[in-house]
């Protein structure tokens, strides 16, 4: 630990606040929603929200992918405010209660303030042990480039070592999201995003496609993997070949080759890593151990860059990704508790 400092990790995304219920399967139809997908909110979703604060024993706890992240590697790490975090709130109770759970957390959050739209809020539905999710991105859709350009943010960026954005940013700020891809470049540091969703490579190729010649490691998970291949046209479902070729795909840094994780539930983790793939078995739950899975890739990519910020072997990171993910689905939402226990 004794090489860990603030602002090590920077990252990006959409902080949102997690209104988490358990619902039926028909609350789910009633709203044209899938188990264990993640979708944008549209104005038929609106009513979710109050419905869930009503109708059921709704929970609030900060969300939002990278945040997650970054609030699983600060728990691991055990040292605050290594992991600084930049998005777009609203000026509301909501942002207040997102700032103190991420601070209290240990995340550094230089949040974006906006006056005329309220705090994002994810629906987190879960039914058994899948959830879905339905994000009204709200004010973390209004986050703008300058914000990341202030003196004060422009001395984080310099700072930084590792860079990591999910893929639904590609939603809100492409602008921003090159910003920090090409300060990782210049500065031969490493650039990581997250496929997110199935619907960031099927319906934002376009974004997408601009700033993946910068990622040195992807992450995404089986689904995930399979609309990148089918809206790419890689011409194969099998998840090795695929990873293989999203390795491949054209690279801005030629000194650092990609990396490429794939998460498959229970099943192993895949790497692929110069051309070769190693996999990484998952311990499997029993059923009655599993709480609610919302969080588990967040968890993966915390557990990931904790060992990552240390210098620690991909397959200690991977391992501790593991970890992670089982920790948090035995809990509701992504939450934790008392001192870690990872060992590699």
């Amino acid at each position: 630990m004794a090489n860990l400092r603030d602002g090590l990790l920077l990252g990006c995304g959409n902080p949102l606040l997690d209104i988490s219920a358990t619902v039926e399967s028909e609350f789910l139809a009633k709203y044209d929603m899938l188990p264990n997908n993640a979708i944008l909110a549209e104005d038929k979703h609106m009513p979710i929200y109050n419905e869930l604060i009503e109708k059921y024993k709704a929970e609030y706890i900060a969300g939002g992918s990278v945040q997650n992240s970054f609030r699983v590697a600060q728990w691991i790490l055990q040292r605050p405010k290594v992991a600084v975090f930049f998005g777009c709130v609203g000026q509301d109770k909501y942002s207040e209660i997102l700032s103190e759970k991420a601070s209290s957390d240990g995340v550094n959050v230089q949040y974006q303030r906006c006056k005329e739209t309220p705090t994002g809020t994810c629906a987190v539905l879960i039914t058994g042990t899948q959830r879905s999710l339905c994000a009204n991105l709200a004010a973390a859709n209004n986050f703008t480039v300058d914000h990341l350009t202030t003196p004060e943010n422009e001395k984080y960026l310099k700072e930084a070592e590792y860079f990591y954005i999910s893929g639904f940013f590609l939603t809100v700020s492409v602008e921003s999201i090159l910003l920090v891809a090409k300060r990782a470049l210049a500065q031969d540091r490493p650039f990581m995003m997250n496929l997110s969703a199935p619907f960031i490579p099927q319906f934002f190729k376009d974004n997408l496609d601009q700033v993946f010649p910068y990622i040195d490691i992807i992450f995404g998970n089986e689904t995930e993997a399979l609309a990148f291949a089918e809206k790419q046209e890689l011409g194969t479902e099998d998840l090795k070949e695929i990873g293989l070729k999203m390795a491949a795909l054209p690279k801005q840094n030629s000194g650092r080759g990609r990396i490429v994780i794939i998460t498959q539930g229970s099943d192993p983790v895949l790497l692929i890593q110069d051309g070769k793939i190693a996999e990484y078995p998952v311990e499997k739950l029993a059923t009655e151990q599993i709480v609610d899975t919302n969080g588990a890739g967040d968890a993966f990519v915390g557990g990931f860059l904790a060992q990552l910020v240390q210098h620690e072997s991909y397959e200690t990171c991977i391992k501790c990704g593991i970890w992670a993910a089982r920790q948090i689905i035995q809990r509701s939402g992504c939450t934790f508790e008392g001192v870690p226990t990872f060992k590699a």
